[in-house]
């Protein structure tokens, strides 16, 4: 096992084949909970790749399954650089959202990630309605209309940018937004505010998360709907709760990103959580429904 965060969003790296159980939701579950499990804002499943150096599945804290992750990515760039696949300077990585290449900056903590294509095209999200560019769309939401654009980074996401921040009304309309019924396979959310051409503050809301203090890939989307509104540059520096990203745009719309992933523990699971866990993935495989965790 071994466990990172990328400004301060952390994930559990587990490797395929060695685990003992299933990772079911309920499994899920109760690894990435803080109080009776390890505690994460999700896990990173290394498996073989086909075609790539490794695969990466993306798992949330809720169970349910995840397309693409950039602090993922650098945290399993880091995992992979420090002991999945020792010494190498450059992995690609396979991922549901497209494959991805990680870069070893300087001395390993640091990695550059070029995470793919920002499009606004509102059925790659999806999002419900004809298609179009999901640019300045409007949603009503908590009695109220906003406006947002909707960009897809190979998972979706909805950037509202506003006059100000208010974490409140991030935690009171993220779950609301997230599950609209706009969004069929539901949505990340970012509230942004641009400080400058060259750098941008944003909240946000992850996906099956809930409030996360930073999101690769919602910086990367924060950096294109920006810069399609005509508000920001084709480099700029995401600020987010836990930190700041560096994102680079091309004319093509292409995305890369820059940031720490530090290592915080490596170990095995203890004996009475594995017990746990291989009662819940039989349970799970039994199609028992288990309600002890949340």
């Amino acid at each position: 096992m071994f466990k990172g965060h990328g400004l301060g969003n952390d994930y559990l790296v587990l490797r395929a084949g060695s685990l003992g159980f299933r990772l079911t939701p309920p499994v899920i579950r109760l690894i990435c909970d803080r109080h009776f499990g390890i505690g994460s804002d999700g896990i990173l499943l290394h498996e073989p790749g086909r075609g790539a150096d490794a695969r990466m599945r993306i798992f949330n804290p809720d169970g349910s399954e995840a397309q693409k992750s950039g602090n993922g990515a650098r945290i399993f760039a880091r995992y992979l650089h420090r002991w999945g696949l020792p010494g190498r300077r450059e992995y690609t990585i396979e991922t549901a959202g497209g494959r991805i290449r990680a870069r070893v900056l300087g001395n390993g903590t640091r990695f550059t990630v070029d995470l793919g294509t920002a499009t606004f095209d509102s059925r790659a999200l999806p999002m419900r309605g004809p298609r179009r560019e999901a640019v300045r769309e409007r949603i009503a939401v908590g009695g109220r209309t906003y406006i947002f654009t909707g960009v897809s980074v190979g998972n979706p996401h909805a950037v509202f940018y506003l006059p100000r921040l208010d974490l409140g009304a991030l935690r009171r309309l993220g779950p609301l937004i997230e599950r609209h019924r706009l969004f069929p396979e539901r949505t990340n959310v970012q509230f942004a505010h641009a400080v400058s051409r060259r750098r941008v503050e944003a909240i946000i809301w992850e996906r099956g998360a809930g409030e996360t203090q930073a999101s690769g890939s919602s910086a990367c989307a924060v950096a294109a709907a920006g810069r399609r509104l005509g508000l920001l540059g084709d480099a700029v520096t995401v600020a987010m709760p836990g930190g700041s990203l560096a994102i680079g745009l091309d004319d093509a719309w292409r995305l890369t990103m820059t940031g720490p992933a530090v290592e915080v523990a490596t170990g095995v699971l203890g004996k009475d959580l594995l017990a746990a866990l291989r009662r819940d993935s039989a349970a799970s495989r039994r199609g028992i429904l288990t309600l002890r965790h949340r």
